[in-house]
């Protein structure tokens, strides 16, 4: 596919990731969404380590979405440990989090940047844990149109993948199933209590 078709792609990735994440911001800021911090804290980080994967992969423009989404999702960990969101955090958190870290390990060694990506992708779909926890109890804590536009974003990152493999795919394809998932459970759970 022509370069620039790829760059139009990453382009609108790099949009939507920000489209989704303002009013989220915004959200947070008014006290409406409560974002588990731990989960962002491990989105964050292997978005970030992902992102560096996909690059040494040949992913080019379609990384960029990564890059970007990981630094912002760290500040959306920052913003809910300020604004005293839900900062319960067990033991299976941590676990989640030092998994997180431990796909760098993997890389170095194996000097294969899928095996980062694979311990990463099963790191951060378990790091849904804590928000499909949160969001079972109060499905009305979780912005869905965020999560959607998330599956939108996804999906235009790997279309503007400039090369694609395991290690480039594996990633965006997986958190947008688990995005879906997170909202039928959400659609769900909200019927259920309103019709109680």
């Amino acid at each position: 596919m022509d370069w620039s078709v790829k760059l139009f792609f990453s382009s609108v990735a790099i949009a939507l990731t920000f489209i989704a994440f303002v009013p989220y911001i915004r959200s947070i800021l008014a006290g409406v969404t409560k974002p588990h911090v731990f989960s962002w804290m491990i989105w964050g980080t292997t978005t970030f380590i992902v992102f560096f994967a996909q690059l040494e992969a040949k992913g080019g423009l379609g990384a960029w979405p990564m890059g970007i989404s990981g630094g912002v999702t760290i500040f959306i960990a920052i913003l809910a440990i300020v604004k005293h969101a839900d900062l319960s955090i067990t033991t299976i958190d941590w676990l989640f989090f030092l998994a997180a870290l431990a796909s760098l390990p993997f890389w170095y060694f194996t000097s294969d940047p899928l095996w980062a990506v694979i311990v990463l992708t099963v790191v951060d779909l378990l790091g849904f844990g804590p928000t499909m926890r949160k969001a079972y109890y109060f499905p009305h804590n979780e912005n869905v149109v965020f999560f959607a536009l998330f599956i939108a974003r996804n999906i235009f990152a790997l279309l503007a993948l400039e090369t694609y493999s395991a290690a480039t795919m594996l990633f965006p394809l997986s958190v947008s199933i688990g995005c879906l998932l997170l909202l039928v459970m959400i659609a769900f759970r909200r019927r259920v209590v309103c019709a109680r």
